[in-house]
């Protein structure tokens, strides 16, 4: 197993860890955090209905024009954040639990909590 593989494996598994933990509901949603090589995803799930209620991306043209640095910057991060917030708060959303997907809480998936923390979502 090369060292690519690992890290994928650790983070699945780290990831099946906290979805053992962590569920949202219709009061507290889900803010599940993907990062690929290229984006930042992030989605505002409801699992007792298993419906996404909002989401945001560092891929759209909005986010991706303001960002400095591209896509996959801890700029892109906290911008997806601030939008994700602002989505989620248009859907009556005002707390939700917090879904790092298997990353450790630093760079862009903290940058992204902040973001959405500085628009007013609480976890």
């Amino acid at each position: 197993m090369d060292k690519a593989q690992h890290k994928r494996q650790r983070r699945r598994q780290a990831h099946l860890r906290v979805r053992g933990r962590v569920a949202g509901s219709a009061e507290r949603p889900r803010l599940a955090v993907f990062k690929s090589l290229r984006y930042v995803y992030a989605q505002v799930i409801d699992d007792s209905r298993g419906k996404t209620l909002a989401q945001a991306s560092s891929k759209e043209s909005a986010i991706a024009k303001k960002a400095e640095g591209g896509t996959s910057t801890k700029d892109a991060a906290r911008l997806v954040g601030e939008a994700i917030a602002e989505r989620a708060k248009k859907q009556g959303v005002e707390a939700v639990v917090f879904d790092r997907g298997g990353y450790l809480y630093h760079g862009k998936v903290r940058e992204l909590a902040e973001g959405a923390r500085s628009k007013g979502l609480k976890f």
